[in-house]
């Protein structure tokens, strides 16, 4: 479980110091400075604040004295996209990034993590808003992955994947509208491959940014893949053709 940090001066001074914080929760009717100093830094570095009723601070925080703020602060530290990349290059391999794009359910992201660890990925990228983050369900459904894997958390995926562009990775995005299927790519340079929300699937801006989005051949009446399932299917292809080639 994330752990808490309560108190107006706490919450404010952990955001100052740039702590892995997840979101902030202020009880219904708290008002003050200290709250709008918390509202502005919280602004600045993209970290969602919610309202709840105090039975929700209770159910979390116990008897601690919050003055109606306290911040959930993530069980792991996360990391830089810059610091997957270097990964690659201290272990001398083309780089290899798992980039979810909204994916919203725990019990995906860490099947996602699991299968992404098995086959060799370098690191995964994660949207700070409107997805599941790394929590107790993420890290139980990695079965013990997640300790080996590096999360970077970003505020823009479209931007990031410009980032990677920018270092020579390639950009592959698993959605059902693929024009390729996706065996038929080439896996063996610099990739990141794309898992979309599990409803909407990749969004336009999103799949607009890749150079390749494949598909999954699906031969029954179900027209798509649970994320998770596609999203292995195509990182077990990357690593099948890089050790076919160093075989």
């Amino acid at each position: 479980m994330a752990d808490i940090i309560v108190g107006r001066r706490p919450v404010l001074e952990a955001l100052k110091a740039g702590q892995p914080i997840e979101k902030i929760l202020v009880q219904y009717g708290t008002h003050g400075g200290g709250i709008d100093s918390i509202y502005k830094a919280a602004k600045q570095v993209g970290i969602p604040i919610t309202q709840a009723a105090k039975e929700k601070f209770r159910e979390i925080a116990g008897d601690q004295l919050t003055q109606g703020v306290l911040a959930l602060v993530s069980p792991i530290p996360y990391v830089e996209v810059e610091d997957i990349l270097e990964i690659a290059r201290k272990r001398n391999e083309a780089p290899f990034l798992l980039i979810l794009d909204e994916i919203e359910d725990p019990h995906n992201v860490g099947a996602l993590i699991r299968t992404g660890e098995c086959a060799g990925i370098h690191g995964v990228v994660i949207p700070r808003h409107h997805a599941a983050t790394v929590n107790e369900t993420v890290m139980k459904t990695s079965a013990g992955a997640i300790a080996h894997v590096s999360v970077a958390r970003v505020s823009n995926i479209v931007q990031t994947l410009e980032q990677l562009k920018q270092n020579n990775v390639w950009i592959v995005g698993a959605d059902t509208s693929g024009e390729k299927v996706y065996f038929d790519v080439d896996y063996k340079g610099p990739i990141g491959i794309v898992v979309g929300n599990e409803g909407k699937g990749m969004r336009r801006l999103v799949k607009e940014r890749c150079d390749f989005v494949v598909r999954i051949p699906l031969f029954g009446k179900i027209e798509s893949l649970n994320a998770s399932v596609a999203g292995g299917f195509v990182m077990y292809e990357v690593a099948r053709q890089r050790h076919a080639q160093a075989n």
